[in-house]
């Protein structure tokens, strides 16, 4: 294995991952680089949580970045460096916390989120209003 190959956690199959902008500030501290990154985090779901902690802790002990591999929605594959993982077991099983640096505008913000919920309610409510008023003009 060659110093600089980069350590692979690899999605085969499925949606790309959901990557949400790190809550906490500890992560920020992790990148450094010549472009602006945001740190963002995710979690997926493995069948061996520690074996994969084991692999990016050996990686990064001998300075080789870990990569996280996944397919985009278009099929194509992308790669991002993970700058942080944590291991978790739930009762569905394993589940590994990564945060990982992507450029800021594919990073889904706290704010983002809670307003594509709260224009999804808006639309609901909305709809339910004018199907209601057509049914007050049916019965005139």
């Amino acid at each position: 294995m060659n110093l600089t190959e980069p350590e692979l956690i690899t999605i085969v199959e499925g949606p790309p991952p959901d990557f949400r902008a790190a809550r906490e500030l500890w992560p920020l501290s992790l990148w450094e680089g010549l472009t602006a990154q945001a740190v963002a985090q995710t979690q997926m779901r493995t069948f061996n949580g520690q074996s994969m902690m084991d692999r990016c802790l050996r990686a990064w002990a001998e300075s080789r970045p870990v990569m996280l591999d996944f397919p985009q929605m278009d099929g194509l594959r992308r790669k991002v460096e993970v700058l942080a993982a944590r291991a978790m077991t739930i009762e569905e099983g394993d589940v590994l916390n990564l945060w990982v640096a992507l450029p800021a505008d594919e990073v889904y913000t706290v704010e983002q989120v809670d307003a594509s919920i709260d224009d999804a309610s808006d639309d609901d409510a909305s709809h339910d209003d004018a199907s209601n008023d057509d049914d007050l003009e049916a019965d005139f």
